[in-house]
């Protein structure tokens, strides 16, 4: 029998917010935001307008934010900042529906984000759910780059990072997201769903 395994991506999917923001204001403090924001408000503008890749913003971005930090800080942190998630339920409840009934009905349900592992991890867990999403680099002094080690885990990487995961099962796979970064993992999905505001629906094929 093949498997069948359900992909959700989180900020936006499951979470009605973005929550790296969040993240880099507990870690970093709300000043260290707006100055990170601040020194990458070039680049931020040139992804609006379509000159900048966003990958690598992104990086600049979290260079200026949690470069330099132990890596053992940013992962209390994360575990902090999850189960904080977790407390405050700002989740789509249809989707957490959906989710539920996947993993009662026996599939296999996997995360899988651009946002960072190290506070998603705790959220997969209370989910029960499997976790593909972004990792933080790490020096050979135990402190973080500021950049995301393998890549930013959105677009084609999603699909990659995920096929990985399966580790070369044939799936029958059922893919949850709500914006262009989830385009090529609902492409690849064999029932896609867009999520809008919480509102699921099926994609046409």
């Amino acid at each position: 029998m093949t498997d069948v395994v359900a992909a959700f991506d989180f900020d936006g999917t499951i979470a009605a917010h973005d929550s790296l923001r969040g993240f880099i204001a507990g870690t970093a403090g709300w000043t260290g935001l707006a100055r990170s924001l601040a020194l990458s408000s070039p680049q931020l503008a040139g992804v609006a307008l379509g000159r900048a890749d966003r990958d690598e913003v992104k990086e600049h971005f979290l260079t200026h934010a949690l470069g330099g930090r132990p890596a053992t800080e940013i992962a209390r942190a994360g575990r902090r900042y999850g189960r904080s998630l977790l407390r405050a339920g700002r989740f789509h409840d249809a989707v957490l529906a959906r989710l539920v009934e996947h993993r009662e009905a026996g599939d296999d349900v996997v995360i899988v984000s651009a946002s960072p592992e190290v506070y998603l991890a705790p959220v997969a867990k209370r989910l029960g759910a499997g976790l593909v999403a972004s990792r933080f680099a790490v020096d050979d002094e135990g402190r973080l780059t500021g950049k995301l080690a393998g890549g930013n885990c959105r677009g084609a990487r999603k699909v990659t990072r995920l096929e990985e995961w399966l580790g070369g099962r044939e799936v029958v796979l059922h893919a949850y997201g709500d914006s262009a970064s989830d385009d090529e993992l609902l492409a690849r999905a064999d029932h896609a769903y867009l999520v809008n505001r919480g509102k699921i629906s099926p994609v046409s094929p």
